[in-house]
């Protein structure tokens, strides 16, 4: 939980001890994890990591099961090589620490993703999924980024995002229901204004 001396209450949980069934390959001035399914479809998911970074291992499991499951799985670096957080980090320095990590200023890195998915993947259909900080970007992104046709955002802040109800394409957003940091007011909206809960599934087939 949230309070003054830990002003996030983002947790690592149990660090997995996994090596990835993917690869690591340079996009333009960023890097990525990339996993892909034994036959191509045509589907692919951006995974946008949380404050821990691109390389937890618990991410590239996420992607390893997206390919899994048919997706080209990608999760690219966000920070740009930037630090991720480490727990044992000072939280009292843990806001000067995103400021240099906006999740609203994530286009660039985006489009650039998008661009390689479809040129070396030939991904035809693209969504894009988030943990935390990354569930922030997505919620960003389904604003503003009309190519990625649906969206997951997983405890990703809503309120900071002045037109936070203009969605492009269907989000799904998952929050806890007894949590003092999101509480529940602020994502109990109107369902067919704010929150479409459509799985990827749905929307690719």
């Amino acid at each position: 939980m949230a309070n003054e001396a830990r002003p996030c209450p983002c947790d690592i949980g149990d660090r997995f001890e996994y090596g990835g069934l993917g690869h690591e390959v340079q996009v333009e001035h960023i890097k990525a994890y990339v996993c892909k399914p034994s036959i191509s479809t045509g589907k692919a998911v951006i995974v946008i990591q949380d404050i821990f970074g691109w390389q937890l291992p618990n991410t590239r499991y996420m992607a390893d099961m997206l390919a899994a499951n048919g997706y080209i799985a990608i999760c690219p670096d966000f920070f740009v090589g930037q630090k991720p957080w480490e727990p044992s980090d000072d939280w009292s320095t843990f806001n000067d620490w995103m400021k240099t990590r906006d999740a609203s200023k994530v286009d660039r890195e985006a489009d650039v993703v998008l661009k390689y998915l479809k040129k070396q993947c030939n991904a035809k259909k693209i969504g894009v999924i988030g943990f935390c900080w990354g569930g922030m970007a997505v919620h960003h992104l389904m604003l503003k980024n009309p190519e990625l046709k649906t969206g997951v955002a997983i405890y990703g802040i809503i309120k900071y995002f002045e037109d936070r109800y203009s969605l492009l394409h269907p989000t799904f957003f998952i929050f806890g229901e007894n949590d003092d940091y999101i509480p529940l007011e602020q994502v109990s909206l109107p369902s067919n204004t704010f929150i479409s809960s459509l799985l990827f599934k749905h929307l690719f087939h």
